[in-house]
């Protein structure tokens, strides 16, 4: 079998090894199947190139563009999945492993595509929160604004997720408009090297928005600057290493870190044996010991149990990792594959003898299990390990080892404080898990243990047969934690964009901001037109673009007659007396969906045009009362346009109700689809 020459991709070229290439084996046989490296590689130069080439082109494209982009690649990827499938199994992945790894890297892609789309604008600048009154009249406000950081993203990658572990961090870095430079852990960076290609290849990036580095990083870091950010995945000594960097220190260059973590998962007094709760517990475990070789960051290290239970969960929990098939990852029989290599075996046993200080082994022994379909001496194989820690709270290792493998310990707790302390002895992790059906546990547990982790899965009977899994970060929510775990934060959807640009704070009048925006602010000024609003596309309605309407009068028999109507017949309508025993309302008043009907009735043009259809309100409050002989009239403004697809986009309506004296009423945003041409 050829060796591989797995090469990098730097400033627009594909670049081989050199001497200074490290050598990788398969974790399945052993044998030498590539290598890597190339000392020369110039790190200076990659830089230049992100920040000049890809970051320009990137931070031309919209939010909406680069979602687009995103959605493009993960669909172009998903045409080659059985080839990252294929090149994974040399690296331990099971054919289940593959979902977690390339089909959940491809998953992650599409989530922040969708949310770039509906969630973000179609701009290059992303609002942050409302606009601040920072006057009495309202002529100078203030409003938070992000934008693309003008450097580039070093994304320095863990072996154990080739695929998923580059895209996680590749799609909201896109997404900002930040380029990124890829470093994979050399012990499965052909698979990543794979991947790069078919990014490359698809023609769908823009020179510069993604480079590779196979092998080491050589003086990379050193070059970094302030508007550069470091992502890192790896071990808490390495993330030091890498954080005590003079140029990030001096620069504040922004660091982010997901290092080591010793998880916990707590059983609740109330999933006693028998109960679907108890049943959970035990396959939560077993596929966290399991699944990718327990080598995952979210992986259950400590598992907290009541002490009436242990027993039971050690004997649960035994029978069904002697069931578990280890061997060939390439056979679809197969459960659970081998470490990825020699070395972490190595560390792996080491580490697991540590905790054997503290613990009694109670299943698995590394000299002692069956493998199928390889040798069990030139793979990378180990069984799962579990251990039993009868005294937790004066352990050494079982709270500060983290065993990166099927290894796991046993620890009894006497009542939900003892759980929580041994729970955040981990001193700050990724993830804790907690199985109960009990409500009043759980809000416990949030309260006691929410500052040391940086996710809380709670799951039960209700929620076990859709739930993703306590060692499953999702792209919807942030991932990363607290203490040893780094204090980073990945994903977390928009959140995770955020972390690849700058907030700034913008100051000025109404105008300013509206154009700054591009989103109507409330005091600036208006565009008024001859032809009704409803009468113009998409593209031709105008931000500000203001409708005045007649005014209504409100009648008593108005009032009724809708009361009646609807059967909303709440006494503040329909009884005097008891109105004016209110203290809201001066007496008898209109129903506020009354106003809201009225309203729409002074501001829609009826006709067929490009208003398609109505699909919601915003922000709808109801600021004065209307009494039986006040009129209404209404402000109808453009406020923000959003494309949804090819034929339509999104119109954002600003609503002003005001009274005969010029009072607001009510206000809300009104949400239309609106055509981009007449039809």
């Amino acid at each position: 079998m050829a060796v591989q020459n797995v090469e990098s991709y730097v400033a627009g070229q594909w670049i081989g090894c050199d001497s200074a290439a490290r050598d990788i084996h398969s974790a399945v046989t052993g044998d030498l199947i590539a290598r890597a490296g190339n000392s020369a590689l110039d790190t200076e130069a990659m830089l230049k190139y992100a920040r000049a080439k890809g970051g320009s082109a990137l931070r031309a494209m919209t939010f909406h563009d680069r979602a687009r982009m995103l959605k493009a690649l993960a669909l172009h990827l998903g045409q080659h999945k059985k080839a990252l499938y294929d090149a994974s199994f040399a690296t331990g992945s099971t054919h289940k492993d593959h979902l977690i790894d390339i089909d959940g890297g491809i998953g992650t892609l599409l989530v922040f595509a969708s949310k770039g789309r509906r969630e973000m604008p179609d701009d290059t600048i992303y609002l942050d929160g409302n606009i601040e009154q920072l006057s009495r009249s309202g002529t100078f406000l203030g409003q938070h604004i992000c934008t693309s950081l003008t450097g580039a993203a070093v994304h320095i990658n863990a072996f154990n997720f080739p695929v998923w572990g580059m895209l996680e961090k590749l799609a909201p870095t896109l997404l900002a408009g930040v380029p990124a430079i890829v470093k994979p852990a050399t012990a499965t960076c052909y698979v990543t090297e794979l991947c790069v290609r078919i990014m490359l290849e698809s023609g769908l990036l823009p020179d510069g928005a993604v480079q590779l580095i196979s092998g080491d990083i050589g003086a990379l870091l050193d070059h970094v600057g302030s508007q550069d950010v470091v992502s890192f995945t790896g071990s808490a000594q390495t993330a030091l290493e890498l954080r005590s960097t003079p140029s990030i220190l001096n620069y504040a260059t922004r660091f982010i870190a997901e290092q080591d973590s010793l998880n916990a998962s707590i059983l609740g007094p109330d999933a006693e044996v028998g109960t679907p709760e108890f049943d959970l517990f035990i396959k939560e475990i077993t596929r966290e010991m399991t699944a990718k070789a327990g080598q995952k960051c979210t992986a259950i290290r400590r598992i907290i149990v009541p002490e009436p239970q242990v027993e039971a969960v050690i004997t649960a929990l035994r029978k069904t990792l002697e069931r578990t098939i280890i061997g060939d990852p390439s056979d679809t029989a197969t459960q659970m594959g081998p470490l990825v290599s020699q070395a972490q075996r190595r560390d792996v046993l080491q580490k697991a003898a540590l905790i054997e200080q503290d613990a009694t082994r109670v299943f698995g022994h590394p000299e002692k299990f069956q493998v199928s379909g390889a040798d069990r001496e030139k793979g990378a194989f180990v069984p799962p390990m579990l251990f039993y820690c009868e005294t937790p709270d004066t352990a050494q290792y079982v709270h500060d080892v983290e065993a990166f493998g099927p290894v796991s310990t046993v620890m009894p707790y006497h009542d939900i404080d003892h759980a929580l302390r041994l729970t955040n002895k981990g001193k700050g992790s990724l993830v804790a898990s907690v199985i109960t059906n009990d409500g009043d546990f759980a809000r416990q547990a949030a309260l006691g243990a929410g500052a040391f982790h940086g996710r809380l899965y709670f799951n039960n009977r209700q929620s076990m047969n859709e739930s993703t899994g306590h060692g499953s970060p999702l792209p919807h929510m942030v991932h990363g934690g607290p203490g040893r775990a780094g204090g980073g934060e990945e994903l977390g959807g928009v959140r995770g964009v955020l972390h690849y640009m700058q907030r700034t704070a913008v100051q000025g009048s109404p105008d300013i901001l509206t154009r700054i925006n591009r989103k109507w602010t409330a005091g600036s000024s208006e565009v008024i037109r001859d032809a009704h609003p409803f009468t113009r596309t998409f593209h031709e309605l105008e931000i500000g673009e203001t409708l005045h309407t007649a005014s209504r009068e409100i009648s008593l028999a108005d009032i009724e007659t809708f009361a009646h109507f609807t059967g909303d017949t709440f006494y503040a309508h329909m009884d005097e007396a008891a109105a004016k025993r209110n203290p809201f309302f001066p007496g008898r008043v209109a129903h506020g969906y009354l106003l809201l009907s009225f309203a729409a009735g002074l501001f829609v043009q009826p006709d067929e045009g490009p208003v398609l259809a109505n699909t919601g309100l915003d922000n709808l409050r109801f600021l004065k009362p209307v009494q039986a002989g006040d009129s209404i009239q209404v402000h109808l403004t453009v406020k923000q346009k959003t494309p949804r697809n090819q034929d339509y986009g999104e119109v954002r309506w600003h609503v002003t109700l005001t009274n005969q004296n010029g009072d607001r009423a009510a206000e809300y945003d009104l949400l239309t689809m609106n055509a981009y041409s007449r039809g």
